[in-house]
């Protein structure tokens, strides 16, 4: 279960940085599917709690002020249901929902471990930790 605040912003920023959101790209594409993924992997424009809600990356957007109401409402919720129940549903909804195996988990890891050991990866992460923009990036 996600609670954002309303404040709360978003972005699949990597690709900024020359890299890619490798190692949470199974579990973002399996929330708000792969078309709306596409857009905010490439673009790394930021979203707010109004757009992630409406796409699916949260369940829920409350004002700031309202955010830890909102998720003791979610866990009293968790601790109406039976603990082997909710063990048993969870693993039911991993299982048939099509959570990333263990070969996804591998390739995704050697795909972001790839990128940030080159040229463009170190860039990136250079820029971000200098406080400048990468070289790729003009004005």
């Amino acid at each position: 279960m996600a609670v954002a605040s309303e404040a709360a912003p978003f972005a699949l920023s990597e690709v900024r940085l020359g890299l890619i959101p490798a190692v949470i790209s199974p579990y973002v594409i399996s929330a708000i599917g792969p078309r709306q993924a596409r857009r905010y992997m490439l673009t790394a424009e930021r979203f707010d709690a109004a757009e992630a809600k409406r796409i699916g990356l949260v369940h829920q957007a409350v004002p700031a002020t309202e955010l830890d109401v909102a998720v003791d409402a979610v866990v009293a919720a968790f601790l109406l249901g039976g603990p082997e129940a909710v063990r048993e549903s969870k693993a039911l909804a991993r299982d048939v929902g099509g959570s990333p195996d263990e070969a996804t988990r591998a390739d995704t890891a050697r795909r972001i471990a790839r990128l940030r050991a080159s040229p463009e990866g170190k860039e990136g992460v250079s820029s971000f930790l200098e406080k400048r923009k990468p070289r790729w990036q003009v004005s």
